[in-house]
């Protein structure tokens, strides 16, 4: 056993804050609901940290959170205060200062910047937190959909280890991890109450060649559970 899930994060509407959970379905897309909505400018391209093919850098969507308010459906938008907002498309676009943009649910194009389930062990935050002391570190930064606390004295960048194997996580749930996220300059922004810092990028460049965590398929669908254990296969 690698660990047990610690926390549990979805994140409604991509490039915004999420919620936590204590237990979540997860199916072949991805743990359900999770950035299943987007902003969407009228190019096409979907509301981000960083400008790439599909994605547009749209600064400040951080800021904002998003939940799904009946555990599912459509998600709401919640102003940087957490304050739920009427109309969603309206605010965005006094928000963002543009009158191209909506909120859009996936179709064709992923809405995933990579692979869709990134599980962060407790070890490595831990010791990002030793590395900046001073600096305001939280896993919000690192947008996991997981966190496993592993057992005391597990080194950091554990994850590395499990690349291209597979796990189980509690009665069914198998992943297959295939590499870690490239870090990019989102994890310094600022966001709800964490302060916006030019730190973070550089210590994880220079101490891990800018990755972070273990990237994963599903490769059975079934339901986590705060506490599940984390096996490998």
């Amino acid at each position: 056993m690698l660990g047990v899930v610690e926390r549990l994060w979805r994140y409604p509407i991509k490039s915004t804050g999420g919620e936590l959970l204590d237990h979540v379905a997860v199916e072949s897309r991805g743990l359900a609901g999770d950035r299943l909505w987007a902003v969407r400018d009228a190019a096409g391209k979907f509301g981000s940290g960083k400008n790439t093919r599909r994605f547009r850098r749209m600064p400040g969507l951080l800021r904002l959170g998003s939940r799904y308010p009946n555990g599912f459906g459509q998600p709401q938008l919640l102003a940087p205060d957490g304050r739920p907002v009427a109309d969603s498309d309206a605010y965005l676009r006094a928000y963002l200062r543009r009158d191209d943009v909506e909120l859009a649910s996936e179709r064709e194009v992923s809405h995933f910047d990579q692979l869709p389930v990134s599980v962060l062990t407790t070890a490595t935050l831990d010791w990002v937190r030793h590395s900046l002391p001073g600096v305001p570190v939280d896993e919000r930064r690192f947008r996991p959909n997981i966190v496993v606390r592993t057992p005391p004295g597990t080194a950091p960048f554990v994850e590395d280890g499990w690349l291209g194997r597979t796990a189980v996580i509690g009665e069914g749930t198998r992943i297959e991890f295939v590499r870690s996220s490239e870090r990019c300059v989102m994890v310094n922004e600022a966001q709800a109450d964490l302060p916006r810092t030019s730190l973070l990028l550089k210590t994880i460049a220079a101490a891990h060649d800018n990755r972070l965590d273990a990237l994963a398929r599903v490769l059975t669908p079934g339901h986590i559970t705060l506490g599940d254990p984390l096996v490998l296969a």
